[in-house]
């Protein structure tokens, strides 16, 4: 594939490092003063849907070639006629038909789904000291946003405040400080999913959750991510901190109780340790094996008292990936995570997030063609959930659409935290002394920011509703880094409505494969979706001659 853009001249947006197929940067910091797409779309909103500077210019799009194979190679039909979905007590006239009536929720789940307004979920925010910083920005803001919010694995384990009580959590103020952010402000839509591994099993996370939290939480049994082929990882900086994670039972490289090691720890020749988690069912040498395992700990959750149980795959191979169908299918889970290669939160090793794994469209195209293969053997399909790559709502259209009728919702990672970062640096200029706290990373606001104003009114698209939910007496507690992504998600919303007015598709679950073509018949033979010209071919001879 061809170098991708850095520039958008059309709606003024600049990445600042190479950008990644999702139109991130492949190296998102915390501290950017902006200003790609994702950033500038936290702070205004649906404005950044149009070109900039109306009534002075005119634009054409620069996508004119789609060079291998990849969500860019997918081109989202049109339709001509008809309004599908629409809602029952409206009429198809034209006066009705307009975008903003087409219905962006969903809901997931076997017996007792789970309502969502948007078909999007975080990705999993574990143990990395990112997600740990600005945890309350993601929280608040999926919550008053209506999304699922994911805990990722070892929070709890990595917790220097938890306790435990002969190998098993007592208590994770970390873990209690997670979820309680969400709640605070949750009105029923959405939910708390917090993984599992290998170590969070061990140290009783799932017994701790139902105990402390109730039966609300949503279970994730962790199978991998698209961003590595091993555990997860995080870098310790202390070696006091170091041992203590190595006494709870976690891996660290190199091993901060070996004399020679603690010696060049003082020299500073050493100056970080890895931690790393296990891989799990490294005892498992067959899929029957894996199915009993999975169906074991399974029934062990459900025994604890678990109603939602979810499993998260990463980008392995086809026999994995009908594993993780076929068994999440026979143990009734609620959801299932396909997690394209090539993104991470955390630490993971860069030339595996280049090299491993599956990408996410022939992946994802495959769950697709499996889902039908289930179905077509009397099994219901699970409840599914892409990610990889995504932070457009182009590509919440394409994901929806190329999984359809099996897919709910998108997941999507880096993209979401993004607001967080911003909106946390704007409240640490504007209320400095929140700064530390909020680890804001300015001590002044951009110029393009300034431009907007001073205020955050002025500056979020998102405050003015994000204010009329909450109240005059809340709105001060809500992170601004959660009002962006408040902001960023409704620009996220109104344009999957407007792709799906365009398709004539009012309700995700009219979505269908058909409304996508692929733009190179590489694409087209991989992911069985028609190309440009071969897309409704038929019905276009049959209209010739009639």
């Amino acid at each position: 594939m061809t170098e991708r853009a850095k520039q958008n001249d059309v709606l003024g947006t600049v990445n600042r490092g190479q950008a990644a197929e999702s139109g991130l940067c492949t190296l998102c910091r915390a501290d950017c003063k902006g200003k790609c797409e994702v950033w500038m779309s936290s702070l205004r909103g649906r404005e950044m849907l149009y070109p900039r500077d109306f009534g002075e210019i005119t634009s054409g799009s620069g996508n004119v070639t789609a060079i291998g194979v990849g969500y860019h190679a997918l081109r989202i039909q049109g339709g001509l006629h008809g309004a599908h979905g629409l809602p029952v007590d409206l009429d198809h006239d034209p006066d009705n038909c307009f975008y903003k009536n087409v219905d962006v929720s969903t809901s997931f789940g076997r017996t007792e789904p789970i309502e969502c307004r948007l078909p999007v979920m975080t990705g999993a925010l574990g143990s990395t000291a990112i997600a740990r910083k600005y945890w309350p920005s993601f929280a608040v803001g999926a919550a008053l946003a209506g999304i699922p919010l994911v805990v990722g694995e070892n929070v709890a384990g990595v917790d220097p405040e938890s306790e435990m009580s002969n190998g098993t959590l007592i208590a994770s103020p970390e873990m209690d400080r997670r979820i309680e952010g969400f709640r605070r402000y949750s009105d029923g839509h959405g939910a708390v999913i917090v993984q599992v591994n290998v170590e969070d099993a061990r140290n009783g996370v799932p017994r701790y959750l139902i105990d402390k939290h109730g039966d609300e939480i949503v279970l994730e049994v962790k199978w991998g991510q698209g961003a590595k082929d091993i555990g997860g990882e995080i870098q310790v900086e202390d070696i006091e901190y170091a041992r203590l994670l190595a006494e709870r039972g976690y891996f660290l490289d190199p091993d901060p109780t070996d004399p020679e090691v603690q010696h060049a720890y003082s020299k500073a020749a050493i100056r970080f340790f890895a931690r790393h988690s296990r891989l799990g069912a490294t005892n498992l040498d067959s899929a029957e094996q894996v199915r009993d395992g999975l169906m074991a700990a399974i029934e062990q959750y459900r025994r604890l008292g678990f109603k939602h149980i979810t499993l998260k795959t990463g980008a392995y191979g086809m026999a994995a990936l009908a594993m993780s169908l076929r068994f999440a299918a026979d143990a009734d889970l609620d959801l299932v995570t396909i997690d394209g290669a090539g993104g991470g939160t955390g630490m993971s090793p860069w030339n595996m997030m280049e090299h491993w794994g599956v990408p996410s469209l022939p992946l994802h195209a495959k769950a697709y063609e499996y889902c039908g293969v289930l179905e077509q053997h009397g099994i219901r399909p699970p409840d599914i959930s892409f990610a990889g790559g995504f932070a457009r709502e182009d590509h919440i259209f394409k994901a929806m659409a190329l999984g359809a009728p099996y897919t709910k919702l998108v997941c999507m990672g880096r993209a979401l935290m993004i607001p967080g970062f911003l909106g946390s640096n704007i409240e640490g200029v504007l209320h400095p002394d929140r700064k530390a706290d909020l680890n804001g990373n300015w001590d002044e606001l951009p110029t393009v920011i300034a431009r907007m104003g001073n205020e955050p009114a002025e500056i979020f698209a998102g405050w003015e509703a994000v204010h009329a939910k909450v109240g005059d007496d809340e709105i001060g507690n809500v992170p601004y880094g959660a009002i962006a992504l408040v902001g960023y998600l409704d620009k996220l919303s109104a344009g999957l409505q407007q792709f799906m007015a365009g398709a004539r598709k009012y309700r995700l679950d009219q979505l269908a494969r058909s409304d996508l073509m692929a733009a190179n018949r590489e694409t087209a033979a991989e992911t069985g979706i028609a190309y440009v010209t071969d897309a409704y071919d038929e019905q276009a001879l049959e209209i010739l001659r009639a």
